[in-house]
Order: C-alpha cells, then sequence, then structure tokens
C-alpha cells in the first residue's frame, strides 16, 4: 500500500511538475493556482549546505528522509516534519538543512499567496 501511494505521490508530482512548463502553462495560469518555487538550484543548495552526520558514516547508513513543510505566504519555510526517517542523526540534518532554506515564492491561489504543504526527499548516500 505505502509504495502504491508513493507512485500515486510521483506520478502526481511529474505531471504537476509537466503543467508548469512549455504549453501547458497557459493552462496552468488559467486555473489561477500556482505551487511554490524555490528561487534558488535546490539540488545544489541541498548538496554544498548537507553534511552527513559522523555517526551515520561510522555506521554506514544511508537511505531516504522525506521531510514535509510548509512554504508560508511570504515564503518562508515553516512546520518542518520528518515523514519518513532513516536514523535520528540523518533526520535532524535534514531538518536543519530545510529549515535553514532561503526564502520560496510563494503558492497561489487567484493571484492571493497562501500556504501550500511541500514534501521533499533527502537522500543520503555513501561514496
Amino acid at each position: 500500500m505505502r509504495y502504491f501511494l508513493l507512485i500515486v505521490f510521483i506520478a502526481f508530482a511529474l505531471n504537476v511538475s509537466g503543467q508548469s512548463s512549455g504549453q501547458n502553462n497557459k493552462q496552468v495560469q488559467d486555473t489561477g493556482r500556482h505551487m511554490p518555487v524555490a528561487t534558488f538550484d535546490l539540488n545544489k543548495y541541498i548538496s554544498e549546505n548537507m553534511q552527513y552526520p559522523d555517526s551515520a558514516k561510522a555506521h554506514n547508513i544511508e537511505g531516504r528522509v522525506v521531510v514535509k513543510f510548509v512554504v508560508d505566504v511570504d515564503g518562508s519555510i515553516t512546520d518542518c516534519k520528518i515523514m519518513k526517517g532513516i536514523d535520528k542523526d540523518c533526520d535532524d540534518e535534514a531538518l536543519r538543512v530545510v529549515r535553514a532554506m532561503p526564502r520560496w515564492k510563494p503558492g497561489t491561489i487567484d493571484g492571493k499567496p497562501v500556504k501550500v504543504f511541500f514534501t521533499l526527499p533527502i537522500v543520503f548516500k555513501l561514496d
């Protein structure tokens, strides 16, 4: 069941990202709803700011931490929570990095900024 929900979530995320570019952009604008957008390179930010916990390295802990947070009406990041963790130290590091993110461009409905939940997977992988 979990894997099915994950596949549905990924399909939904791909569909939303596909609608926000190219020829489908007009369709999204017509609805008056826009998802929040990072105003920076999110992957670069995570790779430059994440520090692999020493305890996780020592125990060869790898995996994906899923962080859920709110992009507030001013673009700030609030209400960060671990939805799926792998280790206390990795979970804490993922939360630290997400909480320290720069402001995003907030989501909107009919041109008005709104709070939007966002889910971000962060992968911890040893070399």
